[in-house]
């Protein structure tokens, strides 16, 4: 049936269809980094500024590493840069520098007074699109244990944001404001090599190293933002078929069977149920009254349609699901996997039987962050959040270099607790970047971008900013034999127009 030039209707009708070779498996060995407590050992009642003075604790000496050989014979007149150990002992009109971590006083960053607004019906500020006043009355402080110490300086540039860890160079004028005039950071860390972790576990187990075949081509895509209505357009349904290898003809189908696995990174559902308006509020409490659970005010149409989605895939290609900000998954990072409950047709796939030599088919719905090895590459992927949240304390600055300054500060999410809610670790912070990865994706960015950067140990990192697919019908296929990449759209042209 299907023939070299595409032409499907060419040939017997009734002939046999031609041999369709199989995808290969997807090589696939995902970490647990970012995985909580069960249960009980689940505990909030940690204060989260605890959390700042571990980061700082864990990247310090990375830092003053860093600040050491930029600035070890450094002179400014006739006078040595000296380090100082905490910011509280700088002194007026010496030169020193010192590290801490960076707190932003910020007028229009949320506080807790929006949640008492909310609590008690009050009208709620519009969402902020920036945190940055107007005004320009923001100010930037270093901190450490024993106290904050106010910064400023052309060398900071407005690049900086709560929760990086920082060396800061200059002296203290005599208002008490540290002058900065050079900032050092932690920059990558050691980065594993490719295969690295499953070479390791080969030799641990005196196993052959296996032949690898040739690596296929992850499918990337975020923001499916699935309604369960008529507004899920054609265009998702052309993607499933694409995947699937029913879409087009035997170009494009010989194209999608190179892809391995599918990575959906973040809000495959539609917005949750909204907290009612005040008017909502008062006819359901003058209606029949509801004890616990309201079955009235769930709508089971978005899962129901992401779970046959998944299951009509899933067949074929392995996927990989984070949970985004509109999933129902719990808000504060790292946010959880998406309970299997909500896929009754497609969980099956997520334990696949032990004696099959087949490792494709599989559903892991992971957490938000998520890194793993996919085809041997460390693979960090994130629902977006922490970029967007960061891009509001700064102007001007790209979300590539936004994704870029994370990975060198060692931070996937230097903002939260502060604006971004987030569990109170206390001795030992996932959030923070200890081995440097090949891949990083953010998905629902306003566009797609990518870049490489390198470190300075030859690091090299492919940064991946992926669209929102219900506005962009657009889908990332990154090659990962030659880490190229290359968008593919489903957007669906309608008669007139």
């Amino acid at each position: 049936m299907g023939v070299e030039d595409g032409n499907m209707l060419k040939g017997a009708p009734f002939e046999d269809p031609a041999y369709l070779p199989s995808r290969n498996p997807s090589l696939y060995n995902p970490l647990h980094t970012f995985e909580l407590p069960k249960g009980a050992e689940r505990h909030y009642q940690q204060q989260y500024a605890d959390m700042y003075f571990l980061r700082l604790a864990e990247l310090r000496n990375a830092v003053i590493k860093q600040a050491q050989e930029a600035w070890g014979d450094y002179q400014l007149g006739n006078e040595k840069a000296r380090r100082v150990e905490r910011v509280l002992d700088v002194r007026q009109g010496e030169l020193c520098w010192v590290v801490g971590t960076v707190y932003m006083e910020m007028g229009l960053k949320p506080n807790v007074l929006d949640d008492i607004v909310k609590e008690h019906w009050i009208v709620a500020p519009p969402l902020r699109a920036t945190y940055v006043s107007a005004s320009g009355q923001d100010e930037m402080m270093l901190e450490d244990e024993s106290g904050r110490l106010r910064v400023a300086g052309e060398a900071l540039n407005t690049h900086y944001v709560t929760g990086c860890v920082l060396a800061a160079l200059g002296t203290e004028q005599a208002d008490g404001t540290f002058q900065v005039i050079a900032t050092q950071y932690a920059d990558l860390p050691e980065q594993p090599p490719r295969w690295g972790r499953d070479n390791a576990t080969i030799a641990a187990t005196h196993k052959q190293e296996p032949k690898r075949e040739k690596s296929g081509k992850v499918a990337i895509v975020s923001g499916l933002e699935i309604m369960g209505t008529g507004d899920d357009d054609l265009s998702l349904d052309l993607f499933m078929e694409y995947l699937t290898g029913e879409a087009a003809g035997s170009p494009d189908q010989s194209k999608s069977r190179k892809i391995s696995r599918l990575l959906i990174a973040g809000c495959s559902l539609s917005h949750s149920n909204p907290i009612l308006s005040r008017e909502d509020f008062a006819a359901r409490k003058s209606g029949k009254k509801h004890y616990g659970y309201d079955a009235s005010a769930y709508n089971p149409s978005p899962s129901e349609r992401l779970d046959s989605f998944l299951a009509e895939i899933l067949p074929s290609l392995p996927i990989t699901i984070l949970p985004g900000e509109t999933d129902p998954a719990n808000v504060a990072l790292p946010q959880q996997p998406l309970h299997p409950a909500l896929f009754p047709q497609s969980r099956q796939y997520a334990n696949p039987p032990a004696q099959s030599n087949e490792t494709r088919e599989g559903l892991d719905s992971v957490t938000n962050p998520w890194d793993g090895d996919i085809e041997g590459w460390r693979v960090l992927a994130t629902g977006g959040q922490t970029v967007s949240d960061l891009l509001k304390y700064v102007e001007d600055v790209a979300v590539l270099d936004a994704m870029e300054m994370m990975l060198r500060w060692r931070c996937v999410a230097p903002t939260a607790p502060d604006t971004l809610w987030c569990y109170p670790f206390q001795e030992d912070d996932p959030l923070l970047v200890r081995e440097c990865p090949h891949i990083y994706i953010a998905g629902n960015q306003p566009s797609f971008e990518k870049k490489v950067i390198t470190g300075p140990d030859d690091q090299k990192v492919l940064l991946l900013s992926v669209p929102k697919f219900k506005q962009s019908k657009s889908v990332v296929l990154l090659d990962m034999e030659t880490l190229e990449v290359e968008i593919v759209d489903f957007d669906v042209v309608h008669p007139g127009t």
